[in-house]
């Protein structure tokens, strides 16, 4: 990879929400991460890629604070991940891998529990329902929602407390068209509005649609980092993402 010039590095510094350097985590004897190195600028829709067991998902959950890398650090908003308080969790919204709704309470109640935590009122909590194509199912409950309809609420979710930076680790993993198109449409206008968006993703054709930089991980190590264009331009005008994603990962 190109060896930044010293302007690049200052810019990295001043405009770094996510810093992340020889990032390396073991899982007993299986490398999750090792040695990752990447910076996430502000207002930036930042992609990782990877296939399955690459460290994508053990990336966000440093980044969020619930692991503990064996060495290196992960800071975000100039605080380490090991030490995140209210103060910077305050900024932050994120949509795990794992959706962790309460199925037997409505779309309403889920987001009425969380908005009490943060102070929200109601006019927030029906801006996003509607924002999101949710309000007309807000009171019946969640275990009757699609997945789609599951994914957005978590979107809304994590939108209530108007972050600064949002960590979404596969998002939009086998959604239907309708909410792919409302999720994509919303990423965007986040972007225009100054938000930071970490967005993990192994769909090629999402990843150039959405994000600014790409960066391709695989067991664990980074093997390629750069702008969607740029990343084809080096691997050749007729490449696709699919083929720099098969060439980086010999799949």
């Amino acid at each position: 990879m190109k060896r930044k010039t010293a302007s690049e590095e200052k810019r990295d510094r001043e405009s770094a929400v996510i810093s992340i350097y020889k990032l390396s985590k073991k899982y007993k004897n299986k490398v999750a991460l090792d040695e990752l190195s990447l910076t996430v600028h502000r207002g930036e829709i930042f992609g990782l890629l990877g296939p399955n067991g690459s460290g994508k998902t053990t990336t966000i959950n440093i980044m969020t604070g619930l692991l503990k890398p064996d060495s290196g650090y992960c800071q975000v908003f100039g605080k380490d991940s090991t030490g995140l308080d209210e103060s910077i969790y305050s900024k932050i919204g994120v949509v795990f891998e794992e959706k962790n709704l309460y199925l037997r309470l409505t779309g309403y109640q889920n987001l009425g529990f969380f908005a009490s935590l943060y102070g929200v009122g109601e006019d927030i909590i029906n801006s996003l329902l509607e924002k999101y194509d949710l309000l007309e199912a807000a009171h019946r409950q969640v275990k009757t929602y699609s997945k789609g309809m599951r994914q957005r609420l978590l979107l809304c979710r994590a939108l209530l407390n108007d972050p600064e930076l949002l960590i979404l680790d596969e998002p939009t993993d086998g959604l239907d068209p309708l909410s792919l198109k409302i999720i994509h449409n919303s990423l965007k206008e986040l972007r225009a509005e100054g938000k930071t968006i970490f967005l993990s993703t192994h769909y090629m054709e999402e990843a150039e649609r959405l994000c600014d930089r790409l960066a391709f991980l695989n067991k664990g190590r980074l093997v390629a980092i750069n702008s969607p264009g740029e990343l084809k331009e080096s691997f050749g005008e007729d490449s696709s993402l699919n083929d720099i994603f098969i060439k980086l990962t010999n799949k």
